[in-house]
């Protein structure tokens, strides 16, 4: 079955360590008398709103406490998570060699010239003739031009074939597909990688996302630099405009690419923005599914997964693969222009991320992506009772109270948002220095991981969705 019972503990587990560590935390600060640093200040503004300026600070025992809850919780998560993973997958295999790991491709490499770096480009399109004219626009003015194009077209139904070759590309129509973008990549590749030597990449991007300048050049550069590179991936930017909803989502990037940037381009997530493949790469992944990774055998993509990019990279790194997405490979993609498609949008993505986690279990490979869903389970409850919390002292108290110790750590919060959007330019910096929209925002997103748990849990059939851009034009 393809959403095992191991998949529905994944969603009840997660809810269950979290709900503990809030639980240990609040009777933590519950059960203890906070000191006093100086007598409360009581102010009146105007004669009609009185404040309070108070001087308690947070107990030094209960920030330790707080501390060591955290650290035994982690333990306690990673170990449980381990025993269950290796008890139930979604198919029986392990991962027990790793044939495209740095230390074998540069054994196998060594003294060996495969030739410059050659650029094929697949770009999957369904019904994209809107945005499609804008993608190869981008890629046939990069500094360093692909030798190949080819548009994949999976069951178009308007212009998108005749866009194509007007633009003088090369188009594969999809054959009987069903299986979505990663049926339709998975008979494209089929066609093309018997023919790619080992430096002729493979790159997937969308249909709705366009390149930086110099992006082909910089990822050629790697490639050259290091022979044991698999992937390079892009940094994603938002599209402008769609109002406030498209700021928040433009501010999200933006954090990310910064993230990224500073773990030096250690990668997450090979995006399906726009991502190049070594041939030898996709090959290893293609004969290790059902052997050693979940899927059909031959197959690229598994086209049992929701996040087809998700999965994919975390088949490469199962199998050694170095990856990367360097910050001069940038790409502006675009965004959900209503608070429905955002919904589907990232239901998709987090139930996807999670049932991805559930088919490979914990690895050395997967132990931080288990880490930040763990992460993310934590923080629904922190900021949901934070708000609710702030909503009540509203309406309960007649003196607003000012706390010195956290209105430090509120500057604080406040110059780290405007800090990582900095580049986003005015519009992102206010958004975010005031705080509340954003904090909302990323409740939304948190109701929808909350929903995606529920959905596996209940055992729930995921669907995929497409946007077609000219639709909601």
């Amino acid at each position: 079955m393809r959403t095992s019972w191991f998949q529905r503990l994944v969603g009840l587990f997660i809810l269950a360590a979290v709900a503990g560590a809030a639980s240990l935390l609040w009777w933590g600060v519950a059960a203890s008398e906070p000191p006093t640093l100086w007598a409360p200040v009581r102010v009146s503004l105007a004669g009609v709103w009185t404040v309070l300026y108070d001087a308690h600070a947070p107990d030094t025992r209960v920030v330790v406490a707080a501390v060591a809850v955290a650290v035994i919780l982690g333990a306690a998560v990673a170990f449980t998570e381990r025993i269950i993973a290796n008890r139930a997958r979604r198919t029986p295999v392990h991962v027990r060699t790793r044939p495209i790991a740095p230390k074998t491709i540069m054994a196998a490499t060594r003294g060996a010239f495969a030739g410059h770096v050659t650029f094929t480009v697949l770009i999957p399109a369904h019904n994209e003739e809107a945005s499609l004219p804008a993608t190869l626009a981008s890629l046939l003015a990069q500094s360093r031009q692909p030798e190949r194009i080819v548009v994949v077209a999976d069951n178009c139904t308007d212009g998108t074939v005749d866009v194509a070759r007007r633009a003088g590309v090369e188009v594969f129509e999809s054959s009987g597909n069903r299986e979505k973008k990663g049926g339709a990549l998975n008979q494209a590749l089929r066609e093309v990688l018997p023919s790619q030597g080992d430096n002729d990449v493979v790159m997937v991007m969308d249909a709705d996302t366009t390149l930086d300048g110099g992006f082909l050049s910089e990822a050629s550069r790697r490639f050259t630099d290091d022979r044991a590179l698999m992937a390079v991936g892009g940094l994603f930017y938002g599209e402008p405009g769609h109002g406030l909803i498209g700021q928040f989502q433009r501010n999200e990037y933006l954090r990310y690419s910064r993230e990224i940037q500073r773990r030096r381009g250690r990668v997450f997530v090979l995006t399906g923005t726009a991502s190049v493949f070594r041939p030898a790469a996709l090959r290893a992944v293609a004969e290790s599914r059902g052997v050693q990774l979940p899927g059909r055998n031959g197959d690229v993509y598994d086209t049992a997964a929701l996040t087809e990019d998700n999965e994919l990279t975390l088949a490469i790194k199962s199998l050694g693969g170095l990856t990367i997405s360097p910050s001069q490979c940038t790409v502006e993609t675009e965004l959900m222009p209503t608070w429905r498609m955002l919904w589907a949008q990232r239901l998709r993505w987090q139930r996807g991320a999670l049932e991805n986690l559930g088919a490979y279990g914990v690895t050395p490979q997967t132990l931080r992506y288990w880490a930040q869903q763990v992460g993310i389970g934590y923080s629904v409850i922190a900021l949901g009772a934070y708000l609710v919390l702030f909503a009540i002292m509203v309406l309960a108290v007649d003196s607003w109270v000012w706390f010195p110790f956290w209105l430090g750590l509120g500057s604080l919060f406040i110059v780290e948002r405007v800090v990582t959007v900095w580049k986003g330019g005015w519009a992102a910096r206010l958004l975010a220095a005031t705080i509340l929209p954003e904090l909302l925002f990323d409740m939304f997103l948190n109701v929808v991981y909350v929903k995606g748990i529920l959905d596996i849990t209940r055992g729930q059939k995921a669907t995929w969705k497409h946007l077609a851009k000219s639709k909601v034009a």
